[in-house]
């Protein structure tokens, strides 16, 4: 599971309820079959006061686990807290079911409800999402016992009879290069859909205005910047300064990393000069000349900054879902013709 600002505000949330004794839960979409809301991996966190981040469907099934925390929180015991473990909730078996908790049609779920504790290791977890590592969190269902180990890359969450195991991956990362108009407007949908951004312009003394929080700017060299994150696969790489001594040495460098995804804009004739010059003068081999989405984004038209920032986060982000079949560079729809 890709960590994502709502995942992280839901783990941080959980967090810090539990280490102020307030009983709380962790819920995990494991599986799903047809049509579901929320894909698996997704979370939310809801506590004895009737609190909740996060989602696992449209709002009905979280009605139904609120009723559940209700109902749990009048235990006659205070030792139900420490005695509670993790339950496997299945929604949406029936068509009667699916309607009464609006799924969609055939569409079913199954969820891990996990009381915290402890022993939930929500902290390790948390700092290891900062640290930008892949972890994977062994979940024992008999116990609520947890353990964290690190993992080289991410996968699907996997639920049996006795365990529950799922991997968080770092937030998706992208480095911009250039810090005009188009790169405004991508910095603000990138972080909109969770992305980290580093903000790399070496020709400007100062961060533009716009250029804060989780937006890092940095006057560094593009290419020595994409050199130090060659190993990250969770990164993105969007050449947008039009100057070909900024993108295309960080180009070089981002097409021989384990970048998810490498695009600059340009036009249909710039972009083949530009392929040109990466393979005579520096010597890409065709594989890696494959990656480079140019001119980056999808067909939509674009004719403003703003448009054509949508396009190129469309297909950063369809990269990053797995959904993207080619560089555009080689597929026969037309392209937008920016410059």
């Amino acid at each position: 599971m890709e960590a994502t600002d709502l995942d992280s505000l839901v783990l941080r949330t959980a967090n810090s309820w539990l280490q102020a004794g307030i009983p709380a839960w962790l819920v995990s979409v494991a599986r799903t079959w047809g049509s579901s809301p929320r894909p698996p991996g997704s979370l939310m966190t809801l506590n004895a006061h009737g609190e909740v981040v996060g989602s696992v469907s449209g709002g009905c099934i979280e009605d139904d686990l609120i009723r559940r925390v209700q109902q749990a929180a009048q235990a006659p015991s205070p030792s139900f807290w420490t005695a509670a473990v993790p339950e496997v909730l299945r929604y949406g078996i029936s068509a009667d079911e699916a309607h009464r908790f609006g799924l969609p049609c055939g569409g079913t779920m199954e969820l891990v409800m996990e009381p915290l504790q402890p022993h939930s290791r929500l902290p390790e977890l948390l700092d290891a999402c900062a640290q930008r590592r892949y972890v994977e969190r062994t979940l024992h269902l008999a116990t609520g016992n947890a353990l964290l180990r690190e993992v080289p890359h991410g996968a699907a969450p996997q639920l049996d009879t006795e365990r529950f195991v799922a991997c968080f991956a770092p937030a998706a990362r992208l480095v911009v290069i250039g810090a005009g108009d188009t790169a405004f407007y991508v910095c603000q949908i990138a972080l909109s859909v969770g992305f980290d951004i580093v903000l790399s312009d070496p020709r400007l003394e100062r961060a533009p205005a716009w250029a804060q929080g989780r937006i890092a700017f940095t006057r560094e060299m593009p290419d020595d910047i994409v050199l130090a994150l060659r190993e990250d696969a969770s990164t993105a790489v969007l050449a947008l300064s039009h100057d070909p001594k900024l993108d295309d040495l960080a180009l070089i460098e981002a097409l021989r990393s384990r970048a998810f995804y490498v695009g600059a804009i340009g036009s249909r004739n710039n972009s083949a000069r530009r392929r040109e010059r990466l393979q005579q003068h520096f010597g890409l081999s065709d594989t890696e000349m494959d990656r480079l989405h140019g001119p980056a984004g999808l067909f939509i038209g674009s004719r403003t900054p703003a448009e054509i920032a949508l396009s190129m986060m469309a297909e950063v982000v369809a990269a990053k879902n797995g959904a993207l079949v080619a560089p555009a560079f080689v597929q026969q729809t037309p392209r937008p013709l920016y410059g």
